[in-house]
């Protein structure tokens, strides 16, 4: 009998369980076509997010759009071109004009399909609606040092051209 109890209070104790992740997932707030997208990402060759200043994550490396052109080139040097890529937003980025550009000169260039989640849905991306644009090496935004505030290129500060030196 106490075997039983045992096999009945694991089995209950998985019911429970599995119930309350099937509830969670459920009501997470998210619409159909969020978890259409989500489930489908599986059917692509390749997943990449979106990152800041028209940047990609592309397996967990932060890459520029030439340097994810050059990924592209390489995986099609060795066979391994993916026919299908879908773009998704991460964690703290979301997919901005500029990213589908880039990415629809990839399009262009390596000859595969892209898709990109917008709001749930996934949308094909169109080079030549989309207006392809070269790609470029990202070029973070210039600190200037403190000492060397007001003074232009050639190292005179603004006083000293309003004194005529």
């Amino acid at each position: 009998m106490t075997r039983l109890s045992s096999l009945a209070g694991r089995l209950a104790m998985a019911v429970l369980v599995g119930g309350t992740v099937l509830l969670a997932g459920c009501h997470r707030g998210a619409t159909k076509e969020q978890v259409a997208a989500i489930e489908s990402k599986g059917q692509f060759d390749t997943v990449i997010k979106a990152y800041k200043g028209g940047q990609f994550l592309v397996d967990g490396a932060v890459l520029s759009a030439l340097d994810t052109g050059s990924h592209f080139a390489y995986l099609k040097e060795v066979g391994k071109l993916p026919k299908t890529v879908l773009l998704v937003p991460s964690d703290d980025y979301k997919v901005r004009k500029e990213h589908l550009q880039y990415l629809a000169r990839m399009q262009l260039d390596y000859g595969f399909v892209a898709y990109y989640d917008k709001d749930g849905k996934l949308v094909e991306i169109n080079p030549q609606d989309t207006k392809a644009r070269s790609l470029e090496d990202y070029h973070g935004p210039v600190k200037m040092d403190d000492h060397l505030k007001g003074k232009d290129a050639a190292g005179s500060s603004v006083e000293d051209a309003t004194r005529g030196y």
